[in-house]
């Protein structure tokens, strides 16, 4: 069964010909556009907007959420550094050399990893269940406990 992946670039400035192009060659292709604009006042009854949580994406029937594979791959790396009692400073620093960025593309800090503690505490019931987690708990434990 094929299955569709959905990616939602943000954009700080105006879309040029050859971004498309390169996202068309790419394999993706546009399904929808999103404008913003800035307006005087707060209109009464406009429903309040919430972030997605770090690790899900809206899915392709905008219906409801699923998880965002390279989110959640950096959520589970958080959680094994922070299990072997990493600073958070150095929780970013691994990030950024794994090749994980923030959701707007910007280098990990520790005050961003500190910003997600309470979404790596709620995603990890989640991940300790995962059948690939078995194999990586063994691995952290040689690392932070017998080296």
């Amino acid at each position: 069964m094929v299955r569709s992946e959905r990616k939602r670039d943000l954009l700080h400035g105006a879309i040029g010909a050859d971004y498309l192009e390169a996202r068309m060659r790419e394999g993706w292709r546009p399904v929808a556009l999103e404008w913003e604009r800035q307006v005087e006042g707060e209109s009464a009854g406009k429903a309040a907007r919430e972030e997605v949580p770090f690790g899900l994406r809206v899915s392709g029937d905008c219906l409801h959420l699923e998880e965002n594979p390279g989110e959640m791959d950096a959520l589970k790396s958080m959680l094994e550094l922070m299990i072997q009692d990493i600073s958070l400073t150095r929780v970013a620093e691994e990030l950024n050399r794994r090749g994980f960025a923030t959701r707007d593309g910007s280098p990990w800090n520790a005050a961003g990893v500190f910003r997600l503690l309470p979404r790596v505490i709620d995603v990890a019931p989640r991940i300790f269940t995962d059948s690939q987690w078995e194999t990586r708990r063994k691995q952290i434990a040689r690392v932070a406990w017998n080296s």
